[in-house]
Order: C-alpha cells, then structure tokens, then sequence
C-alpha cells in the first residue's frame, strides 16, 4: 500500500540515469536500421511527413512515369482508331473506283458508241484505216 517514506532524490535520478542508457542504445539501434520498403509499405510508414519530404523528388518522378503511361494508352487507342477509320475510308474509295471503271467500260463498249452516234450522223467505218507517213528531210 500507499506509505509516505521519504525518498532521496539522488538515489531516484541515479536509477533513472541508469535506465536511460539502455532506452537510447535501443533508439540510436532503431534510427541506424531502417525496415525494408514492403514493411514500409504495409505499415503505412511511407505516408509519414519525414519519408515524404526525404523522397519527394522520386514520388514526383513516379507521378510523371504514371501520367505518360496512361498518355500513352490513349495516344495508342487514338492511333488504332484512326488506322481503322483511314482503312473503311480506303475500302469505300476502293469499291467506288470499281464500280465507276465497271460502269465506264460498259457504257464505252462498241455496239453502245456506234448506237449513240448514229444519231448525231456518225458511221462505223468500214474501211481499214490508213497511216500516212512523212519523212523528215534532214
């Protein structure tokens, strides 16, 4: 129980002096080693003022890795849709030069010209063709 004795100062601080070092040999023990990143981690260590400020530069560098990361996927999606876009352009120019060199050939066959031209007064010739040629005096 609770006795009012007196007690000697001296002898008081000379067994905290005594408890002291022990304290600090274990504090200076535990700055010199550091738990390694995933203790860190999981205890929630990174997020302390000190570990931020130590590392700022490399959490702003990991920032810029991440941001040019998701830039770069919807630069590439960007790309993919533009390539697919360019190539149903391509597909449908395609199919329209076909169909227009299918219709030009029809519409340019012989027994069309001569009835189209009929009309206006002009003949088939039935007659080959004859090639004059002049010789160049030198």
């Amino acid at each position: 129980m609770m006795d009012n004795e007196y007690i000697d100062k001296d002898t008081v601080h000379e067994e905290q002096k005594k408890q002291e070092p022990k304290k600090a040999k274990k504090k200076v023990a535990g700055k010199k080693k550091r738990p390694n990143a995933l203790i860190q981690i999981l205890n929630g260590d990174f997020l302390t003022k000190e570990f931020m400020l130590n590392n700022l530069n490399f959490i702003f560098f990991i920032i810029f890795l991440l941001l040019i990361l998701v830039g770069k996927g919807y630069y590439g999606k960007q790309l993919s849709k533009d390539a697919d876009k360019a190539q149903i352009e391509l597909n449908e120019l395609s199919a329209n030069y076909i169909e227009t060199k299918a219709k030009l050939e029809e519409e340019t066959r012989r027994y069309k010209l001569i009835d189209k031209l009929s009309s206006k007064g002009l003949n088939e010739t039935v007659n080959p063709t004859k090639v004059i040629r002049i010789k160049k005096e030198d």
